[in-house]
């Protein structure tokens, strides 16, 4: 992506004759159409699952931001801002206009009712109208680029109210948590979580404000990078690799180990919103004695179980490392939120640090995975995501099965783990960021 930045270009040049030409016409719109299909199955099976557990489904969620309280103020813009890179300017200042007017309007008109403030509904209204007008009204590259845009802002808002409903089964199907095992074995690595948590509240109100808002807004940041790294697609040139690619992919494949791995973090299992369930209210004081064993333990049928691994630690690197070929702003943009949320991840309590290594590793492997498709599945892509796959399995496997011998021998487990994660690190610069000759596996 921002690596690479060389880009491909999305204009369609006309059609040839032959068999080349008629699949092109026809495979574009069976992968439109087939999109449209699985997205809506999806949604549908993602709200008849939240009437099974009393839960918020997709649809629903849905509804609320076209004409109720959405549930998130930040995702229905964050998406917004997304599709209108691929518009004109005068459309993009059109549409956005008409964004802020509807959002003022909803928000008035729930000021009179005495409901909550909040914004959303414009830009969910709104983009539903450019899709409209690019499928019906615009045409060639014009509206093939438009649609792809939209798609991707569609795309990121339709996949966060999938991901909530699968929060909510999280917790429904993994009545046992396993934070027994990561806060035990995560004295391998220092109990970082204790460490960062009792350093932020020594620190103040100031640093843990600057770090809460990063931690939740970081699809600002991404969109930032998304709009750096699309800028020239109105004219046709599209990246071979973007930000909301690994976004998407890491927000599908992540939360999968929710339900093999259901963790609720320390602030929740060890600290003060238990709500009378945690083992015991020390976090980030105190870390608990070193038990003869360990097992799971009970907990709600609320708290989504999704820590293990950290996406907000695989989304931040991801944002870093799409950012490192931008402009020194960008750059330095990039190492700020990865920084910040990696200390609030630890400090808030919401992980352990090996959610944070698990995390590293699972950005690094879906990164090699979706990065330059043109070089094709050489021997170094290959290398660089085998290496990630037994870094994010090893960690997971120690944590369940080793978890008393690593609090015992510190040292040697901490070392290998952070090792790994290093030669993991290191052979991804080296796959997909080193220049100079003799530095870069060279592909295939």
């Amino acid at each position: 992506m921002l690596i690479h930045d060389a880009p491909g270009s999305s204009t369609s040049p006309p059609d040839p004759p032959g068999a080349e030409g008629l699949r092109e016409r026809h495979f574009r719109p069976a992968v439109i159409w087939g999109g449209i299909g699985a997205a809506i199955v999806v949604l549908v099976a993602g709200q008849l699952m939240s009437v099974h557990i009393h839960a918020l489904g997709p649809l629903t969620s849905l509804f609320r931001d076209y004409a109720g309280v959405p549930k998130s103020a930040t995702t229905p813009w964050a998406g917004f801002l997304l599709a209108l890179i691929g518009i004109t300017a005068r459309a993009r200042v059109n549409a956005l206009a008409a964004a802020v007017v509807i959002d003022l309007i909803f928000v008035a008109i729930r000021t009179v009712d005495g409901r909550p403030f909040t914004v959303g509904n414009g830009p969910t209204i709104v983009l539903t109208a450019v899709a409209l007008i690019a499928a019906l009204r615009w045409s060639g590259i014009r509206r093939s680029t438009a649609l792809r845009t939209i798609a991707l802002g569609a795309l990121l808002i339709l996949a966060t109210k999938v991901g909530e409903i699968w929060l909510d089964i999280t917790a429904w199907a993994c009545p046992q948590v396993l934070d027994s095992y990561v806060e035990v074995a995560d004295r391998a690595l220092g109990s970082p979580a204790w460490v960062v948590g009792h350093a932020l509240d020594i620190a103040g109100p100031v640093p843990l404000g600057i770090v809460r808002w990063v931690y939740f807004e970081l699809p600002v940041a991404a969109i930032v990078v998304a709009a750096w790294q699309l800028r020239r697609v109105t004219t046709g040139v599209w990246p071979s690799h973007h930000l909301v690619r690994t976004f998407l992919v890491l927000g599908l494949v992540g939360p999968i180990c929710y339900v093999l791995f259901p963790v609720v973090g320390p602030v929740l299992a060890f600290g003060p919103q238990g709500n009378g369930l945690e083992l015991a209210d020390v976090w980030p004081d105190l870390v608990p004695a070193l038990p003869a064993s360990v097992d799971s333990m009970p907990f709600d049928g609320i708290t989504p179980r999704n820590c293990m691994p950290s996406l907000h630690t695989a989304w931040a690197l991801s944002l870093f490392i799409h950012s490192r070929r931008g402009p020194l702003w960008l750059r330095w943009g990039g190492a700020f939120w990865l920084v910040c949320t990696l200390v609030a991840t630890l400090g808030l309590g919401a992980h352990y640090g090996l959610d944070l290594v698990a995390g590293a590793a699972l950005c690094l492997t879906v990164e090699s995975a979706l990065r330059d498709p043109e070089r094709g599945w050489d021997r170094a892509r290959v290398t660089v995501m085998t290496l990630g796959v037994a870094v994010f399995a090893g960690v997971l496997l120690c944590t369940r099965y080793l978890a008393i011998p690593m609090a015992t021998y510190p040292a040697p487990f901490g070392i290998v783990i952070l090792g790994a994660l290093t030669a993991l690190a290191i052979v991804f610069y080296r796959t997909w960021f080193a220049d100079r000759p003799g530095d870069r596996v060279s592909p295939e």
